[in-house]
């Protein structure tokens, strides 16, 4: 790449009066602008979004100054491309030696750790230094500790190359950071930021429940994993308010002064219930909400140095990350690993965590990639959005999606994360002065969703069902979390004021808790309504029409789209483990042929739920389309409804263990036209 005449003349002022630049009075908003945007400009990047690009499809986010840790604040520039972030650069005054100064290397660090990006630039323009960000930040950490490399202005002519070949916007789009980090990856002390929470939650789980078991003798073990599930849920909530400037910064690390510390965060608890509305929070009945509320957890004792141990290890300098710019999806794949082990409590009280026997026939739990789940949500989500109308009375708010194995929520993030963008993209190309109340203008002058447009959507169009409980809360959680992404406390207090709601909906009527494959007509039989009540609640049937009326009813029921990564179980483990399960679906889906896989019977639900047009799109093991046991998935897929496209991913490692995945596209109802595969 020929070094621009644009950077030669910026490099000769900058130098020119360079001893007035290094001055404090020389602040860090005039090199962004005067010199740093600039750079970054003959990189190839529209700083300014002179293009036009819709807010989701910017190259570059100017991050919106919030308070993190007191004195921090989000990072300068978030490079993106197609709306997935890319790295960080985090900017500062040249008065500040970047070459020997620990501070900006450890704050710059600590952000693209927690956002699981691998490499992010630090620079004053006189000095640009590249961090591998996949090292575990440390504050004892030196200024040198995981720079890769270093670069004094003065040199950007002649290493203009060098840097353009990893950072200019078509290197990056062809994946140069990619194959920089990789070439450059240092193996010592490398672990992701999703590894170090997941052993974090894990210790802290493991304590919980022997702390809440020796002290309330009374809970049963579904109770004590209950308890235990939203005691979590509820803290790291609570934490992520705060990094996220919406909650004062500090309120939970101020409980490790003093006793009585479980009676002080449960008055934490009443006040959210009172802000947001969550059923993370509901302790007493209500009129509009028809699910039960908690009335366990506040009769709980908990002792102080176990909950102390948890807010301790919440922040700096005992936490490395930050919960600001931790993505919620990421925290999707952590609780994904965590709800593949559940507490066991013995008869004498002994508490021990173990593995899901079907966790264990998998050999772990493995998350669905997001490129898989934008697949997935384009092919669905975006077909049906094709020609339609945003707002409270388009078609768009009829729309139902819904993924019947939900586990910790990532598809149904995905396809909300989908329906959040395309909303806000339609108002503004519409004219902002239009939807007062769906935009209003943030920090930056930027346009962004109002809560209540944001709860609208969620409680308009996103569904899911899983048979664990636990998963359930998460997935809950998960959406709550996205639904306050880029909020402050001053745009709640304004929202909420203006239009006198909580701040966040309550998801029990669209997320629920059952057995997608099996009905309540389980139970007929006279033999199996004389199961003992862990039965009954293992077995966990699920109406569907009386879970969701308002989709199955009028003239076309069911559901827009259906979407998933459903549960993979042979026929032999089933025939072992759940045999009233096996005999049940064996009579009741056409698709459970032969020996078949648990997966095939998905194939079937999926589209028994949709309504006449609705797509559907799984991830499933290739063998749908090759062995004897799916000849009936299949006989569904491509004779009684359309099969549209099916994608192979079977030479790609989506996961880390010999699975061979593909993604396939239906249409319910049968066609003249026949199935099409490309």
């Amino acid at each position: 790449m020929t070094t621009p005449d644009a950077l030669i003349d910026l490099v000769a002022r900058f130098d020119e009066i360079r001893d007035a630049y290094r001055s404090g009075r020389y602040n860090e908003t005039q090199v962004r602008r005067e010199f740093i945007d600039p750079l970054f400009g003959l990189l190839g990047w529209d700083i300014d979004n002179h293009s036009g690009a819709p807010e989701a499809y910017k190259d570059v986010v100017h991050e919106d100054a919030i308070k993190v840790g007191g004195a921090h604040k989000a990072p300068d520039y978030g490079f993106r491309v197609g709306g997935n972030r890319k790295f960080f650069v985090e900017a500062k005054k040249p008065s500040v030696n970047l070459m020997d100064d620990a501070k900006p290397a450890f704050q710059l660090r600590r952000y693209a750790w927690s956002a699981k990006l691998p490499l992010s630039i630090l620079t004053d323009f006189e000095e640009f230094a590249v961090y591998d960000c996949r090292i575990i930040p440390d504050q004892n950490d030196n200024a040198a500790t995981a720079r890769l490399n270093f670069v004094p202005y003065r040199d950007y002519p002649d290493r203009w190359d060098e840097i353009a070949a990893i950072f200019a916007k078509e290197a990056v789009l062809v994946g140069s950071l990619d194959a920089y980090a990789e070439a450059a990856r240092t193996k010592r002390g490398t672990a992701t930021v999703d590894a170090v929470i997941l052993r974090e939650i894990e210790a802290r789980r493991d304590a919980l429940a022997r702390d809440i078991a020796g002290r309330n003798d009374q809970l049963t073990r579904r109770e004590l994993n209950y308890a235990v599930q939203m005691t979590i849920d509820r803290i790291i909530f609570l934490r992520m308010t705060e990094d996220r400037g919406i909650e004062d910064y500090g309120r939970l690390q101020g409980l490790l002064n003093g006793g009585d510390v479980y009676a002080r965060l449960r008055k934490f608890y009443r006040q959210a219930d009172e802000r947001y509305n969550s059923g993370l929070f509901h302790f007493h009945q209500e009129r509009s909400r028809e699910e039960g509320y908690d009335n366990l957890t506040p009769r709980l004792e908990i002792g102080d140095d176990t909950l102390k141990g948890i807010f301790r290890n919440l922040y700096f300098p005992d936490s490395p990350y930050e919960f600001a710019v931790l993505p919620v999806e990421v925290l999707g794949q952590v609780y994904e690993q965590f709800l593949g082990k559940v507490i066991d409590l013995g008869p004498d009280r002994t508490v021990t965590i173990e593995e899901k026997p079907e966790v264990r026939k998998a050999g772990g739990v493995y998350y669905t990639p997001k490129y898989i789940v934008d697949y997935v949500v384009g092919q669905t989500v975006g077909k049906l959005l094709e020609g339609k109308r945003p707002g409270p009375r388009g078609a768009v708010s009829k729309l139902k999606i819904v993924d019947p194995a939900c586990g910790s929520g990532s598809f149904l993030i995905g396809a909300y994360e989908y329906l959040l963008d395309w909303h806000r993209d339609q108002y503004i190309a519409d004219g902002p002065a239009k939807h007062r109340k769906e935009l209003y203008q943030g920090l930056g002058g930027q346009w962004l969703l109002t809560t209540g447009e944001k709860k609208r959507i969620l409680l308009n169009n996103i569904y899911g069902v899983d048979i664990d409980p636990q998963a359930v809360e998460v997935t809950k959680l998960s959406l709550l979390l996205k639904v306050l992404e880029g909020e402050s406390s001053e745009s709640l207090i304004t929202q909420l004021s203006m239009f006198r709601e909580r701040a966040l909906p309550d998801l029990s009527d669209n997320i629920k808790c059952g057995n997608s494959l099996i009905g309540p007509d389980f139970y007929d039989n006279q033999q199996l309504s004389l199961m003992d009540d862990e039965e009954h609640y293992r077995v966990n049937a699920f109406d569907w029409y009386a879970a969701f009326p308002e989709v199955f009813s009028g003239e076309n029921p069911g559901f827009d789209g259906v979407i998933g990564n459903p549960p993979y179980v042979d026929s032999e483990w089933m025939t072992r483990y759940l045999p009233n399960d096996r005999i049940y679906c064996s009579s009741h889906y056409k698709a459970a042929s032969g020996n078949w896989d648990l997966f095939c019977v998905f194939v079937d639900k999926s589209l028994g739920i949709c309504k006449l047009g609705g797509l559907t799109s799984l991830i499933v093991p290739n063998k749908l389309g090759s062995t004897n046991y799916a000849t009936g998935a299949r006989a569904v897929l491509t004779v009684d409804n359309r099969l549209l496209s099916v994608r192979d991913y079977s030479r790609v490692p989506v996961f880390p263990v010999a699975f061979y995945p593909i993604v396939y596209v239906a249409q319910r109802g049968k066609y003249k036209t026949p199935s099409f595969v490309n």
